[in-house]
């Protein structure tokens, strides 16, 4: 696997704004790359000088990462890992590591390893006693999320929802009373059927914004609220790539005694005690056990 010294001079070349540089040789360690989500002027110094100085780079799809390449006239090989060959080419990888040599890890688009395979890669990686040196760069969860106007402060990124109904239902009930900004990959073509059953599920007044074509020169964000997002896209024909985020729940008022007893005796009225604990506890925020404790005296008491 090693190279002589001149070829290593010859590969380790990249080009910037039409200068020709030489990038220092690595230490042999998988080394996690961010590039460019869309212009290519977001690329950093580091990740050019690790992607020239690399063995190999690891990509989804070669002619992706070959279009970066090209634009720097990095002459490192591309060698395609995604989730339907990974069995087979994270041998290659491994092997390439324990000859000494470094790994660069590439997705798509932005920072490897969101809403990507590449975690098993790291896994096995770590696993074999080989180094993991990121290089971090670009980010659509972050460079979304930065502009969105959203609190920043907790932020959970969920990454694409299942795409059949009840899978997708299920995430967003579970997701719903998580007290922070939400983040979503998502498909332009679902993009308005996902606003409006998010806007039932997490709740109609929800501050959100739709990110689209980020860094791009077709970038667009629009902010309203679910139910304001999933009327201005609904039967609408989106392009480009897309990030749904979504403000944290109002947090509800802290039940009282009174409250709790008023919402449990209209809840017992229609419903089995299991069930209007549940749907007592889901609207105050309380404790199930605490609310199911208490809606059993009250059935004792005859309500």
């Amino acid at each position: 696997m090693g190279i002589d010294s001149a070829a290593a001079a010859d590969k380790n070349r990249y080009s910037l704004a039409e200068h020709a540089f030489t990038a220092p040789n690595l230490e042999p360690a998988l080394y996690i790359v961010s590039t460019p989500i869309g212009n290519l002027g977001d690329i950093t110094v580091r990740a050019l000088e690790t992607l020239a100085a690399a063995r190999v780079i690891a990509c989804e799809d070669t002619r992706v990462t070959a279009t970066l390449t090209q634009r720097f006239s990095l002459k490192t090989p591309l060698m395609a890992y995604h989730e339907h060959n990974a069995d087979k080419q994270r041998p290659k990888i491994l092997e390439t590591l324990a000859a000494g040599e470094a790994v660069a890890l590439v997705s798509d688009a932005g920072t490897p390893l969101v809403s990507d395979p590449g975690y098993r890669l790291v896994r096995d990686v770590l696993a074999e006693g080989f180094k993991v040196i990121p290089i971090p760069g670009a980010s659509a969860p972050l460079a979304s999320l930065v502009a969105s106007g959203l609190p920043s402060d907790t932020v959970l990124f969920a990454g694409f929802l299942p795409q059949k109904g009840g899978p997708k239902t299920r995430r967003l009930e579970d997701l719903a009373g998580i007290p922070a900004t939400l983040v979503f990959f998502e498909s332009p073509h679902r993009t308005g059927a996902t606003l409006a059953l998010m806007a039932e599920k997490l709740g109609a007044g929800r501050e959100a914004v739709v990110a689209r074509e980020l860094t791009k020169r077709f970038e667009t964000f629009e902010r309203g609220t679910l139910e304001e997002l999933a009327e201005r896209f609904d039967d609408v024909q989106v392009k480009g790539e897309i990030v749904i985020l979504v403000g944290p729940p109002e947090e509800k008022p802290e039940a009282t005694a009174d409250d709790l007893d008023a919402l449990l005796r209209e809840a017992l009225a229609d419903m089995p005690v299991s069930a209007a604990a549940k749907k007592v506890a889901k609207a105050t925020g309380l404790e199930r056990g605490e609310v199911y404790k208490r809606a059993l005296e009250l059935k004792a008491d005859g309500g």
